[in-house]
């Protein structure tokens, strides 16, 4: 039986998306291919497919002989432009970072991003189209669902969240490009709102902004709420006891985020960026400005029908992103490029 040998270092930093798009995406191949294909982990003997999901140095040495066994495989979760709004970077390490990661990327045979977006992103790197293929992230609906009305009370209690306000959630690193500051002016002109954040500085003082951003965490308006880094176990607390999910990112790949939130019917509102279009469709609420952002809220905050469209659009979005589908689209895709 092929091996599919999947190496990463991504749980070196917690509560990033590379993370957990990796543990969803071995998870899911582990069990859904486990008939086709025996599964490694970072094991030192190449497999006949080598999945790369982060670009470390010993794995960029690993090619060569990589490619003498089987065949090679990066998973692009990010590139330079997404990068550079993440962390503060000194210029010539940056310049020599974002030269290794481009060759990393052409070293190997494949490459699959996680945004079809991102193709003509790497084009204009000089990477050829035809060894790009699109596969986008998936997420358990095992470890996202509903709970009942009396766990998501006990939850609300937990984090201290009034039962009667209506509950936007933020989720990721707290980074400029994440939108933070917008987020929390959206909030003050809300006051009646309640506002979490669910994520840290998962880079520390390397973040890109984190001066400015680590005294609005100091100091929040008294209706956002500052969770910090919650453990992926518990990610789905959280997500039960949110009414409306809202990510003024300037800057995304394809979040993780999203994708846990649509698992429980909650409505998505996000910055009108062009990446969004061709991975979620219609079915996301979508605004340009603080005020856009304040009026969709406003207008969502009563839980009337439309709410209930919205919730039920982000029923349709997951399913088109549903286990089934994404492991059919990974099975053709290794049985393609076994040799």
């Amino acid at each position: 039986m092929p091996t599919i040998n999947m190496l990463s270092s991504a749980h070196k930093v917690k509560a990033q998306g590379v993370l957990s798009a990796y543990i969803e995406q071995v998870h899911l191949v582990e069990q859904g291919l486990k008939d086709n294909y025996t599964v490694t982990i970072n094991r030192f003997v190449p497999g006949d497919i080598n999945h790369y999901h982060t670009i470390d140095l010993k794995f960029f040495l690993s090619i060569p002989f990589a490619k003498r066994k089987g065949t090679t495989v990066a998973y692009v979760h990010f590139v330079p432009e997404t990068i550079e709004e993440s962390l503060k970077l000194p210029p010539l390490f940056k310049k020599i970072f974002y030269a290794y990661m481009i060759r990393f990327y052409r070293s190997v045979d494949h490459i699959v991003v996680v945004n079809p977006y991102f193709i003509d992103v790497l084009k204009t790197y000089n990477i050829d189209e035809k060894k790009v293929t699109y596969i986008p992230n998936v997420v358990s609906e095992e470890r996202f669902y509903r709970y009942p009305e009396d766990k998501i009370i006990a939850i609300k209690q937990k984090y201290s969240v009034p039962l009667d306000k209506f509950v936007v959630l933020g989720v990721g690193q707290v980074q400029t490009r994440k939108g933070i500051l917008d987020f929390v002016e959206v909030a003050k002109r809300l006051p009646h709102i309640q506002f979490i954040w669910a994520g840290g500085f998962s880079f520390g003082s390397i973040t890109e902004g984190y001066k400015e951003l680590k005294k609005i965490i100091d100091h929040p308006p008294d209706n956002v709420k500052f969770i910090g880094i919650i453990t992926r176990e518990e990610m789905n607390d959280i997500y039960n006891i949110c009414d409306l999910m809202f990510l003024p990112s300037y800057n995304e790949l394809f979040p993780m985020s999203i994708l846990e939130a649509i698992s429980l019917k909650v409505p998505v509102l996000l910055r009108g960026l062009e990446l969004y279009r061709n991975i979620l469709f219609d079915y996301y609420l979508q605004g340009d400005s603080v005020t856009d952002f304040v009026t969709i809220i406003t207008a969502m905050q009563h839980r009337g029908e439309d709410y209930d469209t919205w919730c039920e659009n982000s029923r349709k979005c997951h399913e088109f992103y549903s286990e089934r589908h994404v492991l059919e689209l990974w099975q053709q895709f290794y049985n393609r490029i076994s040799r």
